[in-house]
C-alpha cells in the first residue's frame, strides 16, 4: 500500500505508484469539518480524477459530524472506503483530540467505524503506539486492535512523541496481529527492503505500507514484489527519467497540479527523500 503523504500523494502520484505495483493508495489526510465547511483545498484532495483504488483518509473525533459528511458523500470509481487516521502526531491535531490522541479511545473509534459502516462504506483504521512512551509501555494501542472492527488496521510502529529519525519497534507486530483477532494488520514505517518485508510477513502481518521510499522511487512496489517472487514473471522497473516522463503523461491526462509536480521532481530519484 502507498501511505498518505501530505503535499505529495495527489491523484497523479497515487496513479503512478498504482501503475507500478501499489495495491491500494490513500488520499492526503483531511479533517471531516473541512469537508463540511466546503473547504476548497480539502475537497480537492478527494476529487476523483481517475479510477485508481484509493481510500479517503480522514481525521475525526465526532461521529455526528462524520455522519453529516457521509450523508452527502457520493462514492466514485476507484473509491475503496475511508481510513480513520489515529496516527497523526501533529500537536495541533492532538490538541483537538484527533490523530494519535484517539489511540487509547477504543470505544470512540468503534463508534466512528460503525458510523462509516452504517453508510455502507469500507473502513480501515491507522494507529500509532500511543501518544508517548507511557502509552506505548502500557500497550494502550492493543485496546483499539482488540475492540474495533474495521476491514484492516495499519500500525505505524512508533508513538507520536518519537521523531522521524527514531527507529520503529517492529517487535510489537506479533502481539498486534494476535490482538486484532483475525483482522489483517498492515505494517507501516521504515520499510525499505525486501528482507524487511519478509521478516514482517513472518510475524503475521497481512501486508506493508510504504511512504518515504515511494517518494524516491514510485516503482518500489514492483521492485519489492519482484524480489519477493510476488510478480511472476517479474515486471520491469523503470528508471528515474522514465518515471518523470510517466508522471508528466499522467498529469496531462487527468489535470495534475504544477505545485505537486514541482515537489515530486525534487524528491524522485533520492534514496531517502525527506518531507
Amino acid at each position: 500500500m502507498l501511505a498518505s503523504l501530505e503535499r505529495y500523494s495527489d491523484s497523479v502520484f497515487r496513479t503512478l505508484c498504482y501503475s507500478h505495483g501499489a495495491d491500494l493508495t490513500f488520499t492526503e489526510m483531511a479533517h471531516v469539518e473541512s469537508f463540511l465547511r466546503r473547504n476548497r483545498v480539502s475537497l480537492e484532495k478527494i476529487e476523483p480524477r481517475d479510477a485508481t483504488p484509493v481510500q479517503i483518509q480522514v481525521l475525526s473525533g465526532n461521529e455526528g459530524r462524520l455522519d453529516r459528511f457521509l450523508s452527502s458523500f457520493k462514492p466514485f470509481d476507484g473509491f475503496m472506503g475511508f481510513n480513520l487516521n489515529l496516527s497523526c502526531p501533529s500537536k495541533d491535531v492532538i490538541r483537538q483530540g484527533k490523530g494519535a490522541a484517539m489511540v487509547k479511545r477504543a470505544e470512540k473509534t468503534a463508534r466512528l467505524v460503525s458510523t462509516i459502516r452504517d453508510h455502507g462504506h469500507p473502513v480501515s483504521v491507522k494507529i500509532r503506539l500511543g501518544l508517548n512512551q507511557y502509552e506505548k509501555d502500557n500497550r494502550l494501542y492493543l485496546n483499539n486492535l482488540g475492540g474495533v472492527d474495521p476491514d484492516f488496521f495499519v500500525v505505524h510502529a512508533k508513538h507520536a512523541a518519537q521523531s522521524s529519525d527514531e527507529k520503529e519497534d517492529n517487535s510489537v507486530y506479533p502481539e498486534c496481529v494476535e490482538a486484532a483477532r483475525g483482522i489483517p494488520v498492515i505494517a507501516n514505517g521504515g520499510i525499505e527492503t525486501p528482507e524487511m518485508v519478509q521478516s514482517l510477513v513472518e510475524m503475521g502481518v497481512g501486508g506493508v505500507m510504504m511512504g518515504r521510499p515511494a517518494m524516491g522511487n514510485p516503482a518500489i512496489f514492483d521492485y519489492m514484489k519482484n524480489e519477493l517472487g510476488v510478480n511472476n514473471p517479474p515486471r520491469p522497473v523503470p528508471t528515474t527519467d522514465d518515471l518523470k516522463q510517466e508522471y508528466d503523461d499522467i498529469s496531462e491526462a487527468i489535470g495534475g497540479s504544477e505545485e505537486y509536480r514541482s515537489r515530486f521532481l525534487k524528491v524522485v530519484g533520492e534514496t531517502r527523500p525527506h518531507y
